[in-house]
């Protein structure tokens, strides 16, 4: 084989990976079908209503919009925090429409749009705990923390908490039970999960920051490549924030609060 023939096999290799890389717009549009993955335990964002067994979310409404746009139907692949990056990195969904907090340990696998929403973080404790009534008081000695293990709240604790102890459990629902026995004094969340966490139960008490804690971007994540279906997601973004659609769907899930229109 000669060496001008392996440079020429080399740059067809290099420019069919190219093509892959920047074809996903284009399978969609073929296919008809854009994949989505939602983590269905996020309320307010991508939730699955237990009693009308319906997903409701604003990022549920931003995908049917999003899908309309394309003129595609739109297909929901179940995924989570825990599986995220495998699931785009993997393809087995198109894009990622949960909220996802910007970080850069995610952003090392994963490329994300630009926000359309931003969280500090909050805490929730009991109604009836009496050691905490403010944000002053959360890092005191004697006092746990809970976050669960893996978010973005378990590195931001470590760093900043210098007093409570910090308890790193293995589930959103740990958390929770953590709090509600008793075994930990709060645990720490963003501004939609502590809005379901006083919606839907009745021992819950929201602890605001007195002022920005550690402010979080949420976006939309996707793989790296295929920047031509970037583009695509980056327009209909300006489009939803230009035209209204983004503010109108933050106003009907009540994330008025934290929505991003620049």
């Amino acid at each position: 084989m000669s060496f001008l023939f392996k440079i020429c096999l080399l740059s067809s290799l290099l420019f069919a990976t190219l093509v892959a890389k920047n074809n996903k717009l284009e399978n969609i549009l073929q296919s008809n079908k854009i994949k989505v993955c939602i983590w269905t335990n996020y309320y307010g964002i991508s939730y699955l209503d237990q009693r009308t067994q319906k997903l409701i979310g604003i990022d549920v409404d931003l995908a049917k919009e999003l899908a309309k746009d394309l003129g595609v139907g739109l297909e929901f692949v179940p995924s989570s925090f825990a599986t995220l990056i495998d699931d785009v990195t993997s393809n087995r969904c198109d894009i990622a429409m949960f909220a996802i907090g910007n970080t850069k340990k995610r952003r090392q696998k994963i490329r994300f749009t630009t926000p359309h929403l931003s969280s500090d973080i909050y805490a929730v404790t009991t109604k009836s705990n009496k050691k905490i009534k403010s944000w002053d008081d959360i890092d005191k000695k004697e006092n746990v923390v809970a976050v669960a293990k893996g978010m973005y709240h378990e590195t931001v604790m470590k760093k900043n908490l210098k007093n409570a102890e910090l308890l790193v459990v293995n589930s959103y629902k740990a958390r929770e039970n953590e709090v509600l026995s008793g075994r930990a004094d709060v645990f720490m969340s963003d501004y939609p999960f502590g809005k379901r966490m006083l919606a839907k139960t009745n021992w819950a008490k929201l602890i605001e920051p007195i002022s920005t804690y550690h402010m979080t971007p949420y976006a939309w994540a996707v793989a790296y490549g295929n920047e031509n279906f970037y583009q695509r997601v980056e327009k209909f973004i300006q489009d939803i924030k230009y035209d209204g659609r983004l503010l109108h769907y933050a106003k009907k899930n009540d994330l008025e609060a934290i929505v991003k229109l620049k």
